[in-house]
């Protein structure tokens, strides 16, 4: 009985804090109905599964980078980087392909230098900064 109020307190928590507009990126917990309505947008009409190697929301906001994976829980493809915007209450995955290309980053949303997060916030504005990785060195 005690589970399943921890449980229920902490899908409530998890609503009130996604409904009211955070004040602070966070990170959805495994098994958040916010974290699965992301990867359910990623998801379409696959049977798929996902490992989360990165996640963070914002103001509506999502940074997520994920490999898909089969039942057996082996890759299926390569996966990587996406943005998504929660639009009329349900996230929609945003297109990477209209953010110009920096020549001095190569590797754009596989590693989302500074120069990279700059042009995607140009080109989406509202994007908060703070969904992003910290780039490798």
């Amino acid at each position: 009985m005690k589970t399943r109020l921890v449980i229920l307190l902490s899908l409530a928590l998890s609503f009130i804090g996604s409904a009211s507009g955070q004040k602070a990126a966070h990170i959805p917990p495994a098994g958040s109905t916010e974290r699965q309505a992301i990867l359910d947008a990623l998801r379409t009409d696959q049977n798929v599964k996902f490992k989360v190697h990165y996640i963070k929301v914002h103001s509506g906001w999502c940074w997520v980078d994920t490999t898909p994976l089969d039942k057996q829980g082996k890759a299926t493809a390569e996966g990587g980087p996406n943005l998504l915007h929660l639009e009329d209450g349900k996230w929609q995955v945003k297109d990477l392909a209209t953010v110009p290309e920096d020549p001095k980053d190569p590797l754009g949303a596989e590693d989302a230098s500074p120069g990279f997060v700059r042009n995607v916030m140009k080109t989406f504005p509202g994007v908060p900064r703070d969904i992003f990785p910290k780039p490798s060195k």
